[in-house]
């Protein structure tokens, strides 16, 4: 079986910045950032290989949760997912190499939500900031069909804030 993680960056700033691509994680975005990687650390999750947009807030995402599986590779990151579409990703995962059984994915929402439900079983309207879906897959990355893979979890940070 394998298994994409879809990650959405966490919280970036809103204002100060000129450029939308250099929008650095805030306050809240760095401490949602640690709560999932705590998640990520108690539930053991390991991964293959990593791509991220490069734009800055996925970027930092990415490096941190890569600490926190203990990834010893280097992070992929991908021009094309900054303004991704959802087909441009579609063939994006169906070109991965089959001998990757866990990926992580960190982009944007909203294609990232729209992946999700594309792929999956599920209809979930929307990805927090730092959400995590993860789908599994019984077939070969580029036999992948839409709606035929299984949601396995998605958690973000809100599901764990006490009111």
């Amino acid at each position: 079986m394998k298994k994409i993680y879809f990650i959405r960056h966490a919280k970036a700033a809103q204002k100060d910045y000129e450029n939308d691509f250099e929008r650095d994680l805030n306050e809240r975005g760095k401490k949602d950032l640690a709560l999932m990687c705590d998640r990520l650390k108690k539930h053991k999750v390991r991964v293959d290989t990593i791509f991220s947009s490069p734009a800055k807030r996925c970027a930092k995402t990415a490096n941190k949760m890569a600490d926190a599986v203990k990834f010893k590779g280097k992070i992929e990151f991908v021009d094309m997912f900054y303004e991704a579409s959802v087909s441009d990703m579609l063939e994006f995962i169906r070109e991965l190499d089959d001998k990757l059984n866990s990926v992580f994915i960190v982009s944007h929402n909203d294609t990232i939500t729209e992946i999700c439900e594309l792929l999956s079983d599920a209809a979930i309207g929307n990805i927090p900031t730092c959400g995590i879906f993860c789908i599994e897959f019984e077939s070969p990355f580029k036999n992948i069909k839409e709606h035929e893979n299984r949601a396995l979890f998605f958690d973000y940070p809100k599901k764990h804030k006490k009111d």
